[in-house]
């Protein structure tokens, strides 16, 4: 193959501009992001011996090896760090893809960013964040060059030689062993990095947790234990940060950290994260869910999601069981039992970790704010495990003040005499606080469940029974409350309670259901009924429908408006005015404007209206109405 010259991208050579003249500080970390590419690189090469024994070099330890070059003491001459791995390698298509152009969008964003900070350390963090990392090298290197040879044997060794300027240089190379070597050409600001006591301790604190040995001078400088092969006790928050950081290059901390070793009812070392955030940054090290199952220290499935539910699935980690065969294939992973008992024992301890910070007041708000629907979801589908997740649930309520509470909590400060527990589904916790089903609770200071998150209309019917208490929604039908214990009123509350006559009722019942016609399956007086003048409640068999019209409108799908039955409170004003309306000016306009606005307001209240802005020219009328005759 002859040499090649190339030009880099416009937003690489700006990203190189950078790299070399403004990030001074800091610079050991190219070493970082080197050592992070080599390791991966012999991932790869480990992944891909699973189910292919023809690759070059079958037997070569999967390690990476720094070596030092410079010119004897007093002696002028060239400083050069060459970083060597054995791991998959690159053919020269693969080198112009990779080193080439592939963080062209990567550049871009970074460059974006940068300049929007000040802290050299969080831009430092960013290098590995934005996968621009390789070229952090310029930061050091006067020449670099990048000699590969790829795992396949038929392929030819190739070189990617560049100075950091606008090109780079493809062409033969010179090497029958598999893996990467980059020889990096120091610049004279930066020969410290061709001392060895400078390399161990940007090892020590960047990458002593990296899968595979890294050799100095024959010497393994990383530590010889692999992190979740260690006792938890002689493992420190930092440590386990900076192992989570080299396994995701997630920046953030996790919320939460899973360590521990059993060897019955099988053997398993695990070490196991919940992430800060839900949502992945397209950079993330980890592109699928699952965690890195192993067995001796040996990668066997780089994502493996057969070991937790997908409730579980948002968790990062390393799972080494000595237990399973090193030739296992995915179909016997799938189906063994003692991947069961490994998933078993691993989710078990999971859950545990959950429950401390779902305990931790600092801690619930952010963890179920990013992962408390993957729970949902759990029960929604898998109705196996609701054991495990229904005591995981939080809900805000009517007692709770703006925090969440647990369903024991529920149940610990419950009435002594109440044997379900009561829930109520809305958009947000300040609407459904104002709902009208609440009264007859408020009334007898009975809790409620506020269920306001998009998803709870999804679980709401999964909910079923908890502690051998029931479910029930407070627009249920057949609802059946304690009496109401009433202190004894003055006059003037008294007479603002006096019922409409049976007589009055029926006649507005019957306009109301003039009006409405099928919208409604009927219009009744309500018993519950006593801040509020109606409210929509669901006919026994349409319970599910009304939940399903929720999830419709959540997802942007069109949705009928399913027929509810209205009920009026007989104590409240504006229903009393509206009956003596009815009685002596059958004909007023408002009477209907009134009945229709009553309706819609209530599918505000359930969250069930289409389109809450076509109530303002009628609200409009009746202010003009009001206005108009003075009230």
């Amino acid at each position: 193959m002859s040499s090649q010259g190339y030009t880099f991208k416009a937003e690489i050579k700006q990203l190189l501009d950078i790299l070399i003249h403004s990030l001074y500080k800091e610079r050991d970390i190219f070493l970082r992001e080197l050592i992070s590419n080599a390791s991966d690189a012999l991932t790869r090469l480990q992944f891909e011996m699973l189910t292919n024994n023809e690759v070059v070099d079958p037997d070569a330890e999967l390690a990476i090896t720094l070596e030092i070059k410079k010119p004897e003491e007093g002696e002028d001459g060239d400083h050069w760090l060459i970083i060597r791995d054995s791991g998959i390698g690159m053919t020269a298509a693969e080198m112009q893809t990779n080193l080439g152009t592939i963080a062209q969008s990567g550049a871009k964003e970074f460059i974006q960013t940068i300049k929007e900070k000040d802290n050299k350390n969080e831009i430092n963090d960013m290098i590995g964040q934005f996968g621009v990392g390789f070229y952090s090298v310029f930061m050091v290197a006067e020449e670099v060059r990048v000699n590969s040879c790829s795992y396949k044997p038929a392929e030819e060794a190739a070189s990617w030689i560049s100075s950091g300027g606008d090109s780079y240089e493809i062409q033969s190379a010179e090497k029958s062993t598999r893996g990467t070597e980059i020889h990096i050409k120091l610049r004279d600001d930066a020969k410290e990095f061709a001392d060895g006591w400078k390399l161990r301790q940007v090892i020590k604190k960047h990458s002593d947790f990296v899968a595979y040995p890294i050799y100095l001078d024959d010497d393994q400088i990383n530590q010889k234990e692999s992190l979740w092969r260690k006792q938890s006790s002689k493992v420190d928050e930092e440590a386990y940060n900076n192992f989570y950081q080299q396994l995701t290059l997630d920046f953030e901390q996790p919320q939460g950290v899973v360590h521990f070793a059993s060897d019955a009812p099988v053997n398993i070392r695990a070490l196991l994260y919940i992430p800060a955030k839900r949502e992945k940054s397209m950079f993330h090290k980890r592109t699928e869910p699952g965690v890195m199952l192993y067995s001796r220290n040996v990668l066997i499935q780089e994502y493996c999601q057969d070991l937790l539910p997908k409730w579980l699935q948002f968790v990062d980690g390393v799972v080494d069981s000595e237990d399973l065969s090193l030739n296992v294939s995915r179909e016997t992973v799938q189906n063994t039992r003692l991947m069961r008992q490994l998933g078993k024992t691993v989710r078990k301890r999971i859950v545990r970790e959950i429950s401390k910070l779902l305990k931790d007041d600092d801690k619930l708000e952010a963890f179920w704010h990013e992962f408390g629907r993957y729970l949902k979801e759990g029960l929604a589908v898998a109705a196996e495990d609701r054991e495990e997740i229904m005591p995981l649930l939080r809900f805000y309520s009517s007692k709770s003040d703006g925090k969440y509470i647990s369903l024991d909590a529920y149940l610990e400060r419950k009435k002594e005499d109440q044997s379900e527990i009561y829930y109520v589904l809305g958009d947000d916790p300040r609407s459904v606080a104002n709902s009208p089903h609440l009264d007859p609770f408020k009334s007898r200071d009975i809790e409620v469940l506020y269920l306001v998150d998009p998803f709870d209309a999804f679980m709401a019917p999964s909910l079923e029974k908890y502690k051998e208490h029931d479910f029930r929604s407070i627009d249920d039908t057949q609802l059946e409350l304690p009496e109401e214990v009433k202190e004894e009123q003055d006059g003037e509350e008294a007479q603002a309670e006096e019922k409409i006559s049976d007589e009055a009722m029926n006649v507005l019942i019957e306009r109301v259901e003039a009006v409405l016609g099928e919208r409604i399956t009927e219009a009744r007086p309500s018993k519950v009924l006593e801040l509020s003048p109606m409210r929509l409640v669901s006919p026994e068999d349409s319970q599910m429908n009304s939940a399903m019209t929720r999830v419709y409108r959540y997802v942007g799908q069109d949705y009928e408006i399913p027929a509810k039955i209205i009920e009026l409170n007989p104590k409240h004003h504006l229903i009393a005015n509206l009956s003596h309306l009815v009685t002596e000016q059958p004909d007023a306009p408002a009477i209907d404007l009134t009945i229709e606005q009553l309706y819609e307001s209530g599918l505000v209240q359930e969250g069930l209206h289409p389109n809450p802005a076509e109530m303002l020219p009628r609200i409009q009328q009746l202010l003009e109405l009001a206005t108009k005759s003075g009230e």
